[in-house]
């Protein structure tokens, strides 16, 4: 696949949800149903080994078996595709860089060393050398809430300067204060933000969603975003009862009943229904959300958003 530019890099991007057996085992089989699913509904992209792919959970046996499969997958269906390469052990992450260049996908998602917030000249001399290793493929840096160094504008200024090879954030976006500055790097920067907030972040200059929105239901997200490329004051009014949605009955996972953001988007998976057989399971030492707290996130989202949830072709605007 073609390594992807800071200004290709956009749109509506699915995650790769890990499809769990009662033993924790990988159903290798549904993860595979999964991908075709996101070919079926179109999306801009897939990506592999996020949160909610549990990357901090996988032995390199099957960090590899995953990423072949997704390769091979999204390859035949010529879908743009990113790897997440990401360790809390930063030399392991190197390793899975290595290993899954081969495999030639849009980009590499990392994750900045996770142990001990690093220094700003630490930042830049691990993504010097991943980038140097991945070149001519692209490197996303996810930086999330809870990572410990988190970026700031200026920082992401620093890092598009000194580091060439990174061409992209996966970034939880900010307040207009934030956006504004961040628009000095966003020329050289594609910013990525939540799937529920795509529309407001697109007005503002983001690129696209890693998209929570997406695990609710990969083809109503894709409809969605390409409503906001050909229709922009319609895509920011679903927008914004997407938003109102994810705050009453999704953020409460997080902050009502005290579980993880991936366990969040595992249950919003389910809630969707897109994928029978999936389960809101996470591998050990993470809880999941319950069946008794995901069915009315279901009939909520059908009876709120039922655009998300309508049959037929997805449409692609012109971008």
């Amino acid at each position: 696949m073609r390594p992807l530019t800071a200004a290709e890099l956009k749109g509506n991007w699915a995650t790769l949800l890990l499809p769990l057996q009662d033993d924790d085992s990988i159903d290798f089989g549904l993860l595979a149903e999964e991908l075709e699913h996101f070919v079926v509904a179109r999306v801009d992209g897939v990506y592999s080994n996020g949160s909610a792919g549990e990357f901090h959970a996988q032995n390199e046996d099957e960090f590899d078996r995953i990423s072949d499969l997704v390769a091979g997958i999204c390859l035949r269906a010529e879908m743009p595709f990113q790897i997440g390469v990401s360790h809390s052990h930063a030399p392991a992450a190197l390793a899975r860089l290595r290993r899954a260049k081969a495999l030639s996908p849009s980009g590499f998602q990392v994750i900045l060393p996770d142990w001990f917030p690093p220094s700003l000249p630490e930042v830049i001399d691990f993504l010097m050398l991943m980038a140097s290793e991945a070149a001519p493929i692209p490197l996303i840096v996810y930086n999330p809430p809870h990572a410990k160094r988190r970026l700031t504008p200026a920082e992401w200024g620093i890092v598009a300067s000194a580091v060439p090879g990174v061409v992209g954030m996966k970034v939880p976006g900010g307040d207009d204060a934030w956006y504004q500055a961040m628009q000095a790097v966003m020329t050289d920067l594609s910013v990525f933000v939540p799937g529920h907030l795509l529309a407001s972040g697109l007005a503002r200059g983001a690129r696209g969603a890693y998209s929570n929105v997406a695990c609710l239901n990969p083809r109503g997200a894709q409809r969605w975003y390409d409503l906001c490329v050909a229709d922009p004051a319609a895509g920011a009014a679903f927008g914004l009862r997407i938003a109102a949605f994810w705050a009453e009955y999704v953020a409460p996972l997080i902050t009502r009943h005290g579980i993880s953001n991936m366990a969040a988007d595992k249950a919003a998976a389910v809630a969707g229904g897109w994928l029978p057989g999936l389960s809101p399971h996470l591998r050990w030492p993470y809880r999941s959300a319950t069946l008794e707290i995901i069915v009315p996130i279901a009939s909520a989202a059908r009876a709120l958003l039922p655009e998300l949830f309508a049959v037929g072709p997805t449409p692609r605007a012109k971008s």
